[in-house]
């Protein structure tokens, strides 16, 4: 592999409660980084196709540990990154877009784009993952965030890469639209 991963990071929360009021179940929220040398920190390349590359096989490591850290069926999922100073924000597009989708709908079962951010930031910068409904993006109750923040990264030289997913939507959602249960999960929207 082109890139080097410096290391990975899982975060984990575990709702029980939200409004003074207990929620049915547990919500489960995950996301998992990695944090990588970005190759081309510091200088112009026109092609960047090493990180294009490097999307698909991140995408895949970092939904293998989403998966065994969230240990229940995923319901919504979402992308980021945040590059370091020396990099372009288009180095953390290319890991997040070109190849990176497929995988992660894969290992998910979902057919809904992934909602993502990216951004440029410095060591300790928070970055706030949006999320959706797995097979229908429209589910309003899905329509949800995770922040993550690694304290060390990214360097000047890094890139923050990272994957969020949960296994159910908002806590007492009542904000109307379509329900998960009424999704049908053909064209990602409805």
């Amino acid at each position: 592999m082109a890139v080097e991963v410096r290391k990975w990071v899982v975060f984990s929360e575990e709702i029980l409660e939200e409004g003074g009021q207990a929620l049915d179940r547990p919500l489960r929220k995950v996301a998992v980084a990695a944090v990588l040398k970005n190759p081309y920190a510091g200088g112009w390349s026109e092609d960047i196709s090493e990180l294009i590359d490097a999307g698909e096989w991140l995408a895949t490591e970092l939904m293998q540990r989403a998966k065994a850290a969230l240990g229940s069926p995923i319901e919504a999922y979402g992308k980021g990154g945040i590059v370091g100073e020396r990099g372009e924000t288009e180095h953390v597009a290319a890991l997040l877009h070109p190849k990176f989708g497929a995988p992660v709908r894969a290992a998910a079962g979902g057919v809904s784009i992934l909602p993502s951010v990216k951004k440029r930031g410095a060591m300790g910068a928070h970055l706030d993952i949006p999320v959706h409904h797995i097979k229908a993006m429209l589910v309003r109750s899905h329509f949800d965030a995770m922040e993550i923040c690694v304290p060390d990264a990214p360097a000047t030289d890094e890139i923050v890469v990272a994957v969020a997913v949960t296994n159910g939507g908002r806590p007492h959602a009542r904000v109307g639209g379509l329900r998960a249960e009424d999704a049908v999960g053909e064209d990602g929207l409805r």
